[in-house]
């Protein structure tokens, strides 16, 4: 029996998963699971300036992880569809093997350090 599979491009789940892998994002995609806010709200939240939050801003909805609609002057940003239950799903994994990535983490970092 074979299993049928969508196959996406490594390159481009690359790029997925080095956008989830910068800290500044995943404080604003944190931030966001409350529910919409303005981008100076999510730099507050985030503990981001302002203009460094609007650059990540602009990048994860350039990326489909965040969604914007604006309200006259003010632009209020949510995270997109189905990304709230990535980051829900991807929390419980990562509680499961917790000690093995910062394992992972510290041999990564001393396997670096000797190159």
């Amino acid at each position: 029996m074979s299993q049928t599979t969508t196959r996406i491009d490594l390159s481009i789940r690359t790029r997925f998963f080095r956008g989830l892998a910068d800290l500044s994002r995943l404080a604003i995609l944190e931030s966001l699971r409350a529910g919409e806010l303005t981008s100076g709200d999510v730099a507050t939240a985030a503990g981001l300036s302002p203009s460094n939050t609007s650059r990540h801003l602009a990048c994860l909805k350039a990326c489909g992880l965040v969604a914007a609609r604006q309200d006259w002057r003010c632009v209020y940003y949510r995270l997109a569809e189905g990304v709230a239950e990535l980051l829900t799903t991807s929390d419980a994994f990562i509680e499961r093997v917790a000690d093995r990535i910062a394992a992972c983490k510290e041999t990564y970092r001393k396997d670096r350090s000797d190159a």
